[in-house]
């Protein structure tokens, strides 16, 4: 495994992302904790450090199993822990202390290594800053309750670049792929965030796992040059780039972390080649032409007020363009609408686009592949 030098400590380049675990009886709460224990323990025991969860992720319990894992393994000294404060659920000043000792229990420790303002658009942030939010963050860091504060965000380059500059952030975490070089806040967020010395962790290195499966001329095109799997050539990009402190990946599969610790642990900075350049140029154009929808199925839309699965509606949509899987998507639609809510049922009440990370027309979609896949 290779290391990023974060004063003074060494931060396992790959993270591990806890909102992905695999569930049981189709309970997005119910985590399979034996699985998943084995599969954290596999990636501890070849050198990963950082591991990611957050308040809402598996619907409240992610947290919960991490901090028992944890625990239950005499870890918590052995990694970094990271966890985020769910802004959106913060009314007044006190409940940023609320929500932190609500995780600090839920975690089973007594300190996190780093903690972040979770999913920060510019009107969230301003929110946070009328409530206080910089008090709290000086207070819980002095107090020795956090050790290093971030954000991760989700909104334009505008608003990444005021809110990287409004305090001394000791990280940020974006989304970036080689797809979404332009995205949010993209590569120029990037290179702003490397000129002010502020390390990155990345997030949705394989756009939710998008980029493990592409169309066949894209792995046509990578055989070409490369043994690496789809997978590994995806996280290639962004364990490249010299100021990517932890790339992280939502490994829910045992060969998954394997892959994954493979190519983390031979990837040197700025070690892209000329033929991967010219790959992931070429695999932009041939996405883009194919994609219905930019949803990474995070699931942050959900729960819907009329329980519609957006999620997999979507997802069903961009499989039959993505991968040539018309039929199938469209089989799949109809097993899913046996048991599941139709779009056709949406009350457009609006809060699942006010809370979209990727700032989706969802209303408006969610009728277009209705439309496609019915």
């Amino acid at each position: 495994m290779k290391y990023f030098d974060y004063k003074g400590e060494k931060i396992s380049r790959l993270g591990f992302g806890c909102m992905r675990f695999k569930t049981l009886d189709d309970d997005n709460g119910k985590i399979d904790k034996e699985r998943s224990s084995k599969i954290i323990l596999e990636a501890i025991d070849k050198g990963l450090t950082y591991i990611d969860t957050a308040y809402p992720y598996h619907d409240g319990m992610s947290e919960k199993f991490v901090g028992e894992f944890l625990e239950e393994n005499n870890l918590r000294e052995k990694i970094k822990l990271t966890t985020k404060l769910p802004c959106w659920l913060v009314k007044e000043y006190d409940d940023f202390y609320k929500i932190l000792n609500e995780q600090l229990d839920n975690l089973r420790t007594d300190y996190l290594d780093f903690y972040l303002l979770h999913s920060l658009d510019i009107k969230r942030f301003r929110q946070m800053v009328d409530l206080g939010v910089f008090d709290f963050l000086n207070d819980i860091k002095e107090k020795g309750l956090v050790k290093n504060i971030g954000f991760s965000f989700h909104d334009e380059y505008s608003a990444f670049e005021e809110i990287i500059k409004s305090y001394p952030w000791d990280f940020c975490q974006i989304q970036l792929n080689y797809l979404d070089i332009n995205y949010q806040a993209g590569m120029k967020g990037y290179n702003l965030a490397k000129d002010m010395g502020i390390p990155m962790v990345i997030m949705e290195p394989v756009k939710g796992g998008r980029l493990a499966n592409p169309p066949e001329e894209i792995k046509n095109s990578l055989k070409e040059f490369t043994d690496l799997s789809p997978a590994q050539e995806a996280l290639k990009f962004p364990l490249s780039l010299d100021n990517v402190m932890v790339v992280l990946s939502g490994m829910n599969d045992i060969d998954q972390v394997r892959e994954n610790l493979e190519i983390a642990s031979e990837v040197s900075y700025n070690s892209l080649t000329k033929e991967d350049e010219s790959f992931y140029e070429n695999a932009r154009k041939i996405y883009k032409s194919r994609e219905q929808i930019g949803c990474t199925a995070c699931e942050y839309c959900l729960p819907c007020t009329v329980e519609i699965n957006i999620p997999k509606v979507f997802g069903l949509w961009n499989k039959a363009y993505l991968y040539d899987e018309e039929e199938k998507s469209k089989t799949d639609y109809q097993e899913y609408l046996k048991d599941g809510v139709s779009p056709t049922e949406c009350i457009e009440c609006g809060k699942c686009e006010g809370i979209c990370p990727q700032n989706l027309e969802i209303i408006e979609d969610l009728k277009e592949a209705n439309e496609y896949l019915a």
